[in-house]
């Protein structure tokens, strides 16, 4: 098992850098970090590229939507060659998707077309010298097709060059076996998401609006999600990545403490 690198999705800061970037690109370094993981960063690669830089970090890997013609705010995506040409302004190496709604996995016809545009996403991320990948949440477990979860059906439509982000947490709250599940997709795992809490049920199927503080995100470590075990059937993993998607307490007290309990795996 190879070690890798580790990594904080910047989602989990979002609220820190929108008040001040530099200053929390800086704290965020002084925890001992080198490497992110970007979002929202088609628009601004310039910008992004630069703010990491002066503060020693890069980014090998970054969220963007891939499989949606718009954004969960109505507002159209770009386009895949704008954003690979941002990814390659900023330094990425894989580009995931890191949501696809509810509706889009209850049907083997839907499902098999999401699987055809990440396909055809990963052919023009070649182009730019990038991989392409996806981000799971609890929404792909909750049907089955054939037999398997939506996603696992999904990912077996997939071309081999295309990558999975599995977000551990998620997962889990998917109803699966996190640990059979890295087992069963091998290789194809290049990231974890590194997340904990309560294992909750499903909720992007409920007709509830979701809500991030219903997830009870806690340091790693400290719920319920088998971290220890999952971490170490992810035999192929390239990245692991903190996120949350909420934290009650003081958000880089849950940095810390995730960059701790990774650092106790040999993981920095």
């Amino acid at each position: 098992m190879s070690t890798p690198q580790l990594s904080l999705q910047l989602y989990s800061a979002r609220q820190a850098l929108e008040a001040d970037q530099d200053a929390t690109l800086a704290r965020i370094a002084g925890l001992g970090l080198r490497d992110v993981e970007v979002f929202d960063f088609v628009h601004r690669p310039g910008e992004l590229a630069d703010a990491l830089g002066r503060h020693g970090l890069t980014a090998r890997t970054g969220h963007a939507e891939l499989l949606s013609p718009q954004r969960p705010d109505g507002a159209d995506a770009p386009t895949l060659d704008d954003t690979f040409a941002a990814a390659e302004r900023i330094g990425l190496d894989l580009v995931i998707d890191p949501f696809v709604p509810a509706s889009r996995w209850t049907d083997d016809r839907e499902i098999t077309r999401t699987a055809t545009l990440l396909n055809e996403a990963a052919d023009r991320a070649a182009d730019h010298g990038l991989r392409v990948g996806y981000h799971n949440h609890s929404q792909e477990f909750v049907h089955t097709v054939n037999g398997s979860s939506a996603f696992e059906y999904f990912v077996s439509l997939l071309d081999p060059g295309v990558d999975l982000e599995i977000d551990l947490y998620w997962a889990a709250a998917g109803g699966k076996d996190v640990v059979g599940l890295l087992e069963r997709l091998g290789a194809r795992v290049k990231a974890l998401h590194v997340k904990d809490g309560a294992i909750i049920d499903d909720p992007f199927f409920s007709e509830a609006p979701f809500e991030p503080a219903d997830t009870g995100q806690v340091a790693p470590g400290q719920g319920e999600v088998p971290l220890d075990a999952a971490i170490a059937a992810a035999a192929h993993v390239e990245f692991a990545i903190i996120e949350f998607d909420y934290y009650s307490g003081d958000i880089f007290e849950g940095i810390e403490a995730a960059v701790r309990y990774l650092a106790a795996k040999g993981i920095s």
